[in-house]
């Protein structure tokens, strides 16, 4: 009996100290995020990112920050889970490759397919990056019982437009990104805090500190393709009087003669189809220089700084719960950079 008791509580210890060891190991370099860690083991942030919390919850803070050298266990990988690095990858980056198809996991299951459908924007690198993120949800705007968060919409769009670009052959880079959003078609866009910063760097809550994150991302990529073809656009909902209808405006640097003209290209743009889609609406969109926003001031390509409309007033508001006026407007924009880049040819 005691011999039976005995080889029990061995086994039962063995099973345990193999489960404690079954869990692979992983040591943070410099620098490292939770998703970079993650991804640089083959594991997908959004799948694995609770898991990895539970795991190492007596090594990691409410900040969830790593310590370099540190040893932190990593979840399991599920089967039906890809080792495919280049996948995992264009979660961060998206380029044009020289394939016909791209799987773009940030778009979400059922937009991650991209056909490119032709290769007009060829050579072009685009930054896209949406207002606010992580602990700022930026202008928020009531619509019935529900709230609406500047983020949210305005990474709908970017995200969009992203997608746009690469069918036309673009390289895009998404400077703020979600990674279990994807785009979405609900009309009420749930307002969460786990975006992060290109590449894979949590959003700082100080403002000044969340801008130079963007620049000093956008900045690095932009010595990357030093002699192409580069421009940046922010993307952001503004916040005024209830009353106050507004439409999509744009602001560029006062010496940026080519962000002026790409601002310039989109809203002519949206003039000609607001004169074809609504004949009997004036469009009152503008193009002006604002050099005192910090992305406009601060980063390298020529910027356009996009204002979609005001989120606390309802007729604006339509413009943003429709998924097909999000649509819509990422259709527009993209039609106006077209434009642009056919130009300097």
């Amino acid at each position: 009996m005691r011999t039976n008791i005995f080889l029990l509580f061995f086994l039962l210890s063995a099973l345990q100290a193999f489960g404690q060891l079954s869990y692979p190991k992983a040591v943070a370099k410099a620098g490292d995020g939770i998703y970079t860690l993650l991804r640089r083991h083959g594991l997908s942030p959004s799948e694995h990112l609770s898991a990895f919390l539970e795991l190492n919850k007596d090594k990691i803070g409410s900040d969830q920050i790593l310590l370099a050298g540190k040893t932190y266990l990593l979840p399991l990988k599920s089967a039906k889970e890809p080792d495919n690095s280049t996948t995992r990858e264009t979660s961060k980056t998206a380029t044009n490759a020289n394939s016909s198809v791209l799987h773009i996991p940030l778009f979400g299951d059922k937009y991650s397919r991209v056909e490119i459908k032709d290769r007009q924007l060829q050579g072009a690198v685009y930054y896209l990056t949406s207002g606010h993120g992580g602990y700022d949800p930026g202008a928020v705007g009531k619509y019935g019982p529900y709230s609406l968060a500047e983020d949210e919409y305005a990474y709908d769009v970017t995200n969009r437009l992203a997608r746009n670009l690469m069918e036309h052959g673009a390289t895009v880079y998404m400077i703020v990104q979600d990674p279990d959003d994807g785009i979405r078609d609900e009309n009420i866009l749930k307002l969460d805090r786990d975006e992060i910063n290109y590449p894979d760097q949590k959003i700082s809550r100080s403002q000044v500190e969340r801008l130079r994150q963007r620049t000093r991302a956008i900045n690095s990529l932009y010595s990357k393709h030093k002699g192409a073809y580069q421009r940046m656009l922010a993307i952001h909902v503004d916040s005024r009087s209830k009353g106050q209808n507004i439409d999509v405006f744009f602001y560029h640097h006062e010496n940026s003669p080519d962000g002026q003209k790409l601002a310039d290209t989109i809203h002519q743009t949206f003039t000609s189809n607001y004169k074809r889609y609504q004949p009997y609406r004036e469009y009152f969109g503008s193009v002006s220089h604002r050099s005192s926003l910090y992305v406009v001031k601060y980063t390298s390509p020529p910027t356009v700084f996009i204002e979609l409309g005001n989120i606390r007033n309802d007729q604006d508001q339509r413009r943003f719960v429709i998924p097909n006026n999000r649509q819509a407007l990422a259709n527009w924009i993209t039609e106006g950079i077209l434009k642009d880049y056919q130009s300097q040819k």
